[in-house]
């Protein structure tokens, strides 16, 4: 039996979870010797039981610790256990991280310098601006954007993050070989050479709703701190921010209006303590103290405009204008205009928003 189905094996035995595995770590060094253990030697471990030592000297499930390593091997995915060099120092020193990872990419040391962007699966069009800005700006800076790859928020901070050239690890609630949602396939397949998929279930694990809140403590378990963008008095985002303040990670959220019910979520957090972020040197000065010159100077790139697109650009704004208006206002032809906006989106300048709408990004 080799060594990783032992750490496997570990992993899936009933009623032993990571903060009683990790006990018996420090006593045994490592799970072969814990799976040889005699029962008396298994009880000398703090918070053992009966019922818990019997589970680990009876497991017999081999054949599906097997199974999980060659759907491992088939799908291209590293198995790393808790004391293997590839397992992420941040989160080795969070209590109740799990003892085996499923991973695809590559997570690299500057990792560890990361802040997860988090919120609503329904983001508004000032959810959107402010996300694509501050994990833009965060990730121009060096770190790495952290975020659970669900629709919205955690969409736009990974494709916000790989716009800006860096890196994004993206911590699931199901298999690594599992597409969810589906739309992001596209997605996952890019993270993965910008930097790391990351899960705690093996591959073929659906999702489930049990399974998010699991992956929101790796989420923030792998980050600095928490930037929640929106969310509703009732968003699983808010389940990441707990998870960070149990972690002693730093929370911070983005305040809205306080009639939008998609804000209702971040203004109470911010009435609670968390920092309140207007501009990413916000984030930069509250993690100062522990970055200790980690942080890149951000070069903004010159876009190379044309007379007739910076003529484009003098009536767009950061708020979206219907291309009929931006028509009007510049004196051109819809579609020519439309012909402009196309190169501009192209060259990072402009954005578009729902009905032809487009602002500056």
């Amino acid at each position: 039996m080799s060594e990783l189905a032992h750490w496997v094996g570990l992993s899936i035995v009933p009623d032993v979870g990571p903060v009683m595995s990790k006990r018996l770590l420090a006593r045994m060094e490592n799970p072969e010797n814990i799976f040889k253990a005699g029962i008396d030697d298994l009880l000398s471990v703090k918070g053992m039981t009966r019922e818990k030592a019997m589970s680990i000297r009876k497991f017999s499930a081999w054949d599906s610790v097997e199974g999980r390593l060659q759907d491992a091997k088939r799908e291209g995915i590293r198995i790393v256990g808790y004391h293997d060099s590839g397992y992420p120092d941040i989160l080795r020193e969070t209590e109740g991280s799990p003892i085996v990872l499923y991973m695809k990419g590559e997570y690299l040391p500057d990792d560890r310098f990361a802040i997860a962007v988090v919120g609503s699966r329904r983001n508004s069009h000032y959810g959107e601006m402010v996300t694509r800005k501050i994990a833009g700006e965060l990730s121009s800076s060096g770190f790495t954007i952290v975020s659970g790859m669900a629709r919205g928020i955690d969409t736009l901070s990974h494709r916000s993050a790989l716009a800006a050239g860096g890196r994004t690890i993206a911590v699931l609630g199901s298999g690594i070989d599992i597409a969810y949602p589906p739309e992001n396939k596209g997605l996952m397949e890019k993270v993965t050479s910008s930097g790391c998929l990351i899960s705690e279930f093996p591959p073929g694990t659906e999702p489930s709703r049990e399974n998010f809140p699991r992956r929101n403590r790796l989420i923030s378990g792998l980050s600095l701190g928490v930037l929640v963008v929106e969310a509703t008095r009732e968003s699983g985002s808010l389940i990441t921010a707990k998870y960070a303040l149990e972690q002693n990670r730093e929370v911070f959220a983005v305040p809205g209006s306080i009639i939008s019910p998609s804000s209702a979520g971040t203004n109470r957090l911010i009435k609670q303590g968390a920092r309140i972020v207007l501009e990413t040197d916000d984030i930069l000065e509250e993690l100062a103290p522990v970055l200790k010159g980690f942080i890149r100077m951000k070069k903004d790139r010159v876009a190379d405009i044309s007379e007739e697109e910076g003529k484009v650009c003098d009536v767009l704004t950061r708020e979206p204008k219907h291309i009929d208006l931006l028509s009007r206002e510049a004196a051109m032809p819809v579609q020519r205009l439309l012909d402009l906006m196309l190169s501009l989106e192209l060259k990072g300048v402009v954005r578009q928003s729902d009905g032809k709408r487009f602002y500056l990004s």
